[in-house]
Order: structure tokens, then sequence, then C-alpha cells
């Protein structure tokens, strides 16, 4: 605050000041310490002494020359009417009456109407300071009559610093980690970094606030997390990454702060992966560094910004969102599939993994596929829409199997009681069997084609819950039953590639129910 230090030095003092900036930068405090600088009865290099009576008087909420006004509780036209009429009376004691007029943007129209002709032509004897977080909304008359400060966020080191003088007044033991964390989440804000280091201590009152600790009380994730998370995404595993989620939530971690959180921590791959020295611009130890420089060598840039895309809009979405867990599974999601989106930076992701199935050679093409089918050569087991099996089938061309001739009964009976066998399993499986289309496979294998997504990867990347199924089939059947699970890819048509069994079993009971006059006509 150099020009109003060298304003109170050299006696030409504005009449009108305007504060604006974030939240708990200090436009009141400061406001507050210009008041009592200006009224000072022994200022020293432009600050007030904090020993004369005035400035113990001000300090204290005491003076009559420093009226401080809320304009979010007083934004009426007659608020600000008992203001103008204050004016016409000089200060009691000292040089100044000081107005301080907090969050002015709340005034209505009229009250900024009936405060601008004061503005206009203020008495000598009066300081108007109005503070705002939202300068825009402030009408330009007063904006054009008033001298403009902006207070930028705070540092993150400056608030650690002032944390750890506090604390060691306190007494109070902190890691400096700990100190750090509570500044970087108070966001450029000393006053929410207070709150939230004594909301901390209190938790923990009379022992050590630790790193963990802090973690614990504000409802954070630690960055490890994120690493395990990213590398879930990069493997495409929407299990492991719904998995991981649910473990956050059942530590009682508050998703919106993970959510913010995790776009901080792509911001800073995404800075790594794209600057050379950015030791000055991330904050976070040379041993966090070096691991987030690993995890940037596994991952394209716009790959980066595509997730930054999705959790940016996940954060906004969460503000108002009764199902918070809900949207952030369906933003995972869309992390590991980005055929779900139509963008072009989901398109490239898609490319990518296109290119990395081609690599692991997951496509068999028609001519190589070997095995026995019925009615199609070269095939073996059920037909997967992608070109692969769900589990431990080889793959299968892309045309449509046959009509089997006939179907055995066990099949025949696990279709028609399908609902039944459901019915039996614990969720999430009971849903997803729910929605399954059931097919017949080689070797008269029952074949269950699930949705691509998190219902088949429930199966295909999980052997323990395939075994479970084929435990409960053959529970109901009596007799030991091979099952296999196959994906069915998005927009693409069920009977266009099965058989679909359960259609066929209703229409031969149909045809057995209808009498012999209808058949033969």
């Amino acid at each position: 605050m150099t020009t109003l230090r060298n304003q109170i030095e050299s006696d030409r003092i504005g009449h009108a000041y305007l504060f604006c900036g974030t939240r708990g930068t200090g436009k009141t405090t400061v406001a507050k310490i210009f008041a009592r600088a200006v009224n000072c009865e022994h200022p020293a290099g432009g600050s007030p002494c904090g020993e004369c009576a005035t400035c113990k008087a001000i300090a204290a909420g005491v003076s009559m020359n420093v009226i401080e006004i809320d304009a979010a509780s007083n934004n009426g036209v007659d608020n600000i009417r008992e203001i103008v009429d204050e004016v016409a009376y000089s200060p009691t004691e000292g040089r100044f009456k000081v107005y301080i007029i907090d969050e002015v943007h709340m005034l209505s129209i009229g009250a900024f109407n009936a405060l601008l002709k004061t503005l206009e032509e203020p008495p000598s004897y009066v300081i108007f300071i109005l503070a705002t977080t939202e300068a825009h909304k402030i009408p330009i008359t007063i904006l054009s009559r008033c001298q403009r400060y902006d207070f930028r966020r705070i540092s993150i080191d400056t608030i650690a610093g002032r944390l750890k003088d506090i604390m060691e007044k306190e007494q109070v033991v902190v890691e400096e980690k700990a100190l750090r964390y509570v500044a970087k989440a108070a966001d450029g804000s000393m006053r929410d970094a207070l709150s939230l280091l004594d909301q901390c201590i209190a938790f923990h009152f009379g022992d050590e606030l630790t790193y963990d600790k802090v973690l614990d009380v504000l409802g954070a994730v630690d960055t490890g997390v994120f690493s395990r998370l990213l590398r879930c995404v990069l493997d495409r595993n929407v299990s492991e990454c719904i998995a991981l989620l649910d473990e956050i939530v059942i530590q009682g971690r508050e998703l919106t702060q993970f959510v913010t959180d995790f776009t901080w921590y792509l911001r800073n791959l995404l800075l790594v992966k794209t600057s050379d020295h950015i030791e000055d611009v991330i904050d976070m130890s040379t041993e966090n560094l070096h691991l987030l420089q690993e995890e940037a060598e596994r991952v394209e840039t716009d790959g980066i910004i595509r997730y930054i895309r999705i959790f940016s809009e996940l954060s906004g979405q969460l503000k108002y969102a009764a199902q918070k867990r809900v949207l952030t599974e369906v933003a995972l999601i869309k992390l590991c599939r980005p055929q779900m989106e139509a963008k072009q930076d989901a398109l490239l992701d898609r490319i990518r993994a296109l290119e990395q199935r081609l690599e692991n050679g997951d496509f068999v093409s028609a001519g190589n596929a070997a095995g026995s089918y019925p009615g199609v050569p070269g095939g073996q087991g059920g037909l997967g829409i992608d070109g692969t099996a769900g589990s431990g089938a080889g793959a299968a061309p892309r045309v449509k199997q046959e009509l089997p001739k006939a179907l055995p009964e066990d099949v025949k009976r696990a279709v028609s009681n399908w609902q039944s066998i459901a019915g039996r399993a614990e969720q999430p499986m009971r849903h997803y069997l729910q929605n399954a289309r059931l097919s017949l496979g080689g070797d008269d294998q029952l074949v269950v084609v699930l949705p691509d997504g998190i219902m088949s990867d429930y199966f295909t990347q999980e052997k323990e819950h395939l075994q479970q199924l084929e435990a409960l089939i053959s529970g109901f059947l009596g007799k030991q039953t091979e099952v296999t699970v196959q994906v069915l890819k998005e927009n693409v048509r069920f009977t266009d590639h099965y058989v679909d069994l359960a259609s066929l079993i209703n229409m031969e009971i149909e045809e057995e129910d209808e009498p012999e006059s209808d058949i033969f006509g």
C-alpha cells in the first residue's frame, strides 16, 4: 500500500476510495488502518502510531469519527440518506470522518443515486472507503469518482508464514506440510486460512497437528490417491475407478474438495508436461515433483486438457447437485470411455485407445479366427461386438449367428427363469443381470450380453464376479454350467449379431399353446 502511505505523508488524501478484491484479502482491515493513519496524532512514515488516544479508540471500535456500514444489511435509500445527513457535521475529534461501506455492490440503485451527490461534492473532512468483491456491479458514475485499489490473492508462502508466526505465539505444534496445505486450501484468503486452521486445531486440541489430521478434518484426499486414480483412468479400468471413489466416500471425504484437488493435480501435471524449470511455479516437494514428472510421461497433453475440462464442468455441477457421487462416477466413466463424447479432445483419446488395442493385438480378423461355431465357419464361443469374447472365448467374425436347430434343456431353463436367477444375486450384480440379454455360443454355452461400460466391466475385468455368476446359475440348474459374458457396443443392435434366446423360447411356448387348427390353418 505504498500509494496510500505516500498520500498520507504528502497530505494529498483523496475523498473516496474503492477497495476491490476477493474475500479475505484485507480490504476492510486496510480501510481501518487507513482511518487510523489519517487521524493519528503522531503518524510515522504514513502509518498510525497505535499508541495515541485516537488510534486506540478507532482500534477498539468506539471512535465517533469512523463509521463502518454493512451494505448487505443496510442497502436501502433511507440508510444512505442518514449518512448524507450526518456528513454535514464535522468530526468531534481528529481531522477526518471516515465512512467504510463494506460489500457496497449490494446497495440498491436508489441508494447509489443518493450517495452520488455526496461523492461529487464531499466536505473536506469526509473520506469514503467502499469495499467490494464484485466491482463490476457498481455503477460507472460511482467508479469514476473513486480511487480504485485492487487487492490480489495472498500467496501460499505469505499465508503459511503468517500462520506459522501465529502458531508459535499460541504455542501450538503444527507440521510445516500441514500449514502449507491449509494455506493452499484457503485459495488466497487469509481469513479463510485462519478459519480452517482454527477448525483443525479445535478438532485435535492438545495434540500435534499433522498433515494427515488436516486432511481428515477438511475432508481432503492425499495426493497419492490422485496418482492411483490417474493410472486407473489411463488403463481405462472403470471398475477400479469406481472402487477407488468408493474408498474415498467411505473415508468420509468431501467430494467437492476431492474434485477441486484432483483438478489442481491435473493442472500441475499439465504444467510439468508443457514447461521446463517448473519448480518455481508448482508448490510441492522435490519428491512429489519427481513422481509428477513420471506420471506426465504416461499421458498426452490433449488427454490432460480433456480430463481438466470434464472435472471443471463437474466442479460447477456439484455446487447444486443432490447426487454428487453419481455425477462424480459419471465423470470418471467419461475419462475412461472417450467414446461417450463427440468433442475433438475425446476423439483424439478414442484414436489413442484404438491404437493401443492394435498394439496389444486385441483385434482379430475374420479369416484368422479359429474354432467351431454353429453355422459360422472359423468362429468359437460367443460373438463379441468389439471382435473379442468376454471371458475365456476367442474372437469371432462380425456376422450374425444362425438360429440353432434345437436349444439344450438346461439353457432353456436358465433363460426361462432368468429373472428368478438374477433375483438371487447380491447388488450390484442383481441390477446388471436384470439388464442383460441372453444368447447361445459354441458348445451350446449360455452367452450373457451386457452394454459396454460399468456393467460389462464388472464381469470381464473381475474373474471372481464371473465365477460367482456361474455358481449362481449352476446352483439353480443343479448342474455345472459355463457362462460367457460379452460386450454390446453403443449404437449396435443386439439382434444384428446375436440370437435373442428369450424371444425364441417365448415363441416356442406360444406355438405350443396355440390350437392345432390355428397352426395348420
